[in-house]
């Protein structure tokens, strides 16, 4: 019963994935829970990047979309990815057909690898602005309370600027290290916390 206890019968949840239930498994499979494979950390700097001025549930609803049109998020493949690949990508209706957006997934293709190969693994680049390398969790009572940024996803989101990712500002950034469990934000009394 996904670790409730089976007297517990209620289940509560975040308030902000709603009842669509592509949202709510999303909310209780993966939101907060913490990521170690560099291959879904790349998947999620994809998807993230996607969402910027889109809600979360417009990406999550061409994941697998995004899936296939990326060579299954393998940021090798994607990395080689041509001007012809992007010109394949604009035709793909099961992605955001947006052309810059789709640039800047294959840049970050580029840089995700130099990053990997300068830190061992994009996981440890990213621990690195968190004291203590591990993940941080939020008391919060409310979900009004969950901040849109913090100074850690400042810094991160400044230094990937500085590096090159597009699409990928302090916002963005603070939604990437929750969807990748850097930072739970499930309010206290959520069943998934």
């Amino acid at each position: 019963m996904n670790g409730l206890s089976q007297q517990n019968l209620t289940v509560n949840r975040c308030s902000w994935c709603g009842t669509d239930p592509l949202y709510v498994k999303y909310h209780d499979e993966e939101w907060g829970k913490e990521v170690h494979d560099d291959r879904v950390l790349f998947e999620f700097l994809i998807l993230e990047s996607a969402q910027a001025g889109l809600s979360w549930i417009t990406i999550l609803r061409r994941r697998e979309g995004y899936r296939k049109a990326f060579a299954g998020f393998d940021p090798e493949k994607v990395s080689r990815f041509t001007e012809e690949d992007v010109e394949r990508l604009m035709q793909d209706t099961g992605i955001i057909r947006n052309r810059l957006k789709i640039i800047a997934a294959i840049n970050a293709a580029r840089l995700f690898l130099i990053v990997q190969k300068e830190f061992g693994s994009f996981r440890a680049y990213m621990y690195s602005f968190i004291p203590g390398g591990t993940p941080l969790i939020n008391n919060l009572q409310e979900q009004g309370s969950v901040p849109p940024r913090t100074e850690i996803s400042d810094q991160i989101a400044k230094d990937m600027k500085k590096r090159g990712f597009k699409f990928f500002g302090t916002t963005i950034c603070y939604a990437y290290m929750q969807a990748v469990g850097m930072v739970n934000d499930h309010i206290s009394t959520c069943s998934f916390k």
